[in-house]
């Protein structure tokens, strides 16, 4: 457990620019900063961060939130992780006691998995720099490929000894369990008994962006390939650890890419080694797989701008044509370099300078039109399969999202083939017409899916009574609701009614939250959504207690959902942009909160009056209530002016 006064040091050090720049390109915006969402496929930067209130915010996907929720949220993981990343990140000690065994079998899943990853990292690298035969086989094949220690450092890289449980007998000595090597991919069990995954292989940790160990990459030395089915053995999916979605030196690579403004993807673990070796940092792999929109997405956060750096050969030209429209699609500027025969990025990098490396690249890397036209029309006579070849560089142009550079890339391959520009054009309406057409048609597949699973027999329908206050709710008296739960996030704490006097004589002051909740409750009315119930109860219970301001206890709840709530009320567009902040006296908060109470009494008994009166017909024992909740809305309207 981390005590408390420890907890208030790691929200008081943690500042939002810092953490979020951790995973996202931020740029100044006024006093502010900006940035794509992480949270979402965002092309124009929708993300903003405020130093001054220490919190981000998404105009368009609505996530955001205090340095802990964006953690919990982008990292999934939960609030005592979060405070422990700070921690680490400000050098902020925590003391916390040796953990039971029932401690220990409570801890998540996901944690231990992370755990049991981070002690195997450890374990294969301290093998590789002490043990006989880890210095003797796997530091000597990490010489023959000239990596240098500090790069075997940067990478964290190791060995694993040829015995078949070597892991798996000093884990269990360390009191990690089976379940979870099984679960990590570290371990395979059979019939026989439990065994080492990557047993006498070469060992390359993989870290999320965060710098987390999500899984492993084991290769046979050289001396065992011939014969050998599988040079490379990676961890299987799990929990923590999805392929589609990691990308093979992201945490190393992240800050270089931020500051070159490009990426160079290539295919394997050395080849980004190598790259690193010569000088050249922002580079990440895809370890030989096709690329996914999530690893795109999460290259987008840090630049738009990608080389493809393969080896010249077939499966070199045809990885680079794989991941072109896609990246095109998710709006990235694409550049192709592919590199003479027989070399691929780690050959190559082992044999030329950094200078000469930079150099080569600077040179040599070409646009995707370029690289597309010289690849698919060199040589080519027959017209069927010219035209075959400019439908096929046309159709990648028509997935790119911007006009603009659809249109320059069109100019482009129109001179370049001296074709009509029209044609072309035209060409690529159809491109895009058909993809408008076949996105609308998913749509209304997945619409129908779901009409057809939420679907209720009106049999079934015809029993269900609407409770006050749980009710749904239109659009003007939903804007009511979150006006008045956004006052109770912003002034719930702050004092607006003063000596009032209660039924036994004595004189109180009320808080903006407790005259919320005794007005409410005084008719048994309650807001539409449990969570925002949730929200004027806990401000209520701390009313009074001194140090307590409803904006930062909401914002900092462990409760990812009431946190994310709280930071979305905290904020609006022009406060965050920072124009303008205007304090709110406590008269304006006293009319404001008497009209809006108003209001939201008026729409809830309004919604239940209509729904009594449709069940009236059918149910004759309704007439009373109906006949009471009619006066009580007669005599509310005539209050606050509304005629009936």
């Amino acid at each position: 457990m981390i005590d408390q006064a420890t907890k208030d040091k790691i929200l008081d050090a943690a500042q939002i620019v810092d953490v979020v720049g951790e995973f996202v390109t931020l740029r100044k915006s006024g006093v502010n900063y900006k940035g794509l969402c992480p949270f979402h496929d965002d092309r124009n930067p929708s993300f903003m961060v405020s130093p001054s209130k220490n919190i981000c915010h998404c105009f368009v996907c609505g996530k955001g939130g205090t340095p802990v929720s964006f953690l919990m949220e982008h990292e999934q993981i939960t609030y005592p992780e979060a405070l422990r990343w700070l921690a680490r990140k400000y050098n902020i000690e925590i003391v916390e006691k040796e953990m039971t065994d029932a401690e220990r079998q409570e801890q998540s899943e996901r944690e231990s998995m992370f755990i049991v990853n981070e002690w195997a990292r450890d374990y294969f690298h301290n093998i590789l720099k002490t043990d006989t035969e880890g210095i003797a086989i796997g530091r000597q094949y990490f010489r023959s490929r000239g990596i240098r220690d500090d790069i075997i450092e940067k990478f964290q890289l190791g060995y694993a000894l040829q015995k078949r449980d070597a892991l798996v007998t000093e884990a269990r000595r360390k009191g990690y369990q089976d379940e979870f090597l099984e679960k990590t991919g570290l371990c395979i069990r059979n019939e026989r008994g439990t065994y080492d995954r990557y047993t006498g292989r070469a060992i390359f940790p993989w870290l999320n962006v965060s710098g987390k160990v999500v899984a492993f990459g084991g290769r046979v030395l050289d001396s065992r390939t011939k014969g050998v089915a599988q040079k490379y053995v990676n961890s299987p999916d799990s929990d923590i650890y999805h392929k589609e979605r990691e990308l093979y030196g992201i945490y190393q690579a992240k800050k270089a890419i931020v500051k070159e403004d490009r990426v160079f993807m290539v295919e394997g673990y050395t080849d980004v080694i190598a790259m690193h070796q010569a000088g050249v940092e922002n580079v990440v792999a895809n370890s030989g797989t096709a690329l996914s929109g999530y690893q795109i997405r999460l290259l987008h956060r840090f630049t738009q701008n990608i080389t493809l750096l393969y080896d010249g050969d077939e499966a070199g030209i045809h990885a680079a044509l794989r991941g072109t429209d896609m990246l095109l699609q998710e709006g990235m500027n694409v550049k192709v370099l592919l590199l003479p025969d027989g070399d691929d990025p780690d050959s190559f990098a082992r044999k030329h300078s950094s200078e000469e490396l930079k150099a080569y690249i600077d040179k040599h890397q070409t646009d995707f039109i370029e690289f597309k036209t010289n690849l698919m029309l060199k040589g080519v006579e027959d017209p069927v399969k010219r035209s075959e070849a400019i439908s096929s560089i046309v159709r990648s142009i028509s997935v790119i999202p911007q006009q603009i550079v659809r249109d320059s890339y069109l100019t482009r391959c129109a001179q370049q083939l001296q074709l009509n520009e029209q044609t072309l054009v035209n060409t690529m309406n159809k491109y895009i017409a058909r993809d408008r057409e076949e996105r609308q048609k998913e749509r209304e597949r997945t619409e129908n899916r779901a009409t057809s699973a939420t679907d209720t027999p009106a049999e079934e329908q015809k029993d269900v009574i609407i409770p006050i206050g749980l009710h749904s709710l239109d659009e003007q008296s939903a804007q009511i609701e979150q006006l008045l739960i956004q006052n109770i996030i912003r002034h719930g704490d702050k004092v607006i009614f003063e000596n009032v006097e209660t039924d036994d004589g004595q004189t109180v002051s009320l808080t903006l939250a407790q005259y919320v909740d005794l007005d409410l409750s005084q008719d048994g009315l309650q807001f539409s959504k449990p969570i925002y119930n949730q929200v004027l109860a806990d401000a209520v219970a701390h009313a009074g207690e001194e140090g307590f301001r409803c904006e930062t206890y909401f914002t900092n709840s462990q409760d990812l959902e009431v946190s994310r709530l709280a930071s979305n009320m905290a904020v609006d567009r022009h406060q965050l942009g920072g124009r303008f902040k205007m304090e709110v006296s406590k008269e304006m908060l006293r009319q404001n909160i008497l009209h809006l109470v108003r209001d939201f009494r008026y729409y809830i008994l309004e919604a239940r009056l209509k729904d009594l009166k449709s069940r009236l017909n059918s149910d004759p024992s309704l007439l009373k209530e109906y006949m009471e909740l009619s006066e009580l809305f007669r005599t509310l309207a005539k209050k606050i002016g509304r005629n009936q």
